[in-house]
């Protein structure tokens, strides 16, 4: 499954924490800034389910 995080730094680094505890993180880009608002950044991140 593949993710888009938006949001400032903080905020991606928060959401990042809570995907890692629920799932497997298999691939993540670097931040892009967002052309339209300033320190606003897209963070795509691929995921795969945990083995329970």
């Amino acid at each position: 499954m593949r993710i888009r995080l938006e949001g400032n730094r903080a905020e991606i680094a928060l959401g990042m924490a809570y995907l890692r505890e629920v799932f497997t993180v298999t691939s993540m880009s670097r931040a892009y800034p967002d052309r339209a608002r300033p320190r606003v950044y897209r963070l795509y991140v691929t995921i795969t389910p945990r083995k329970r």
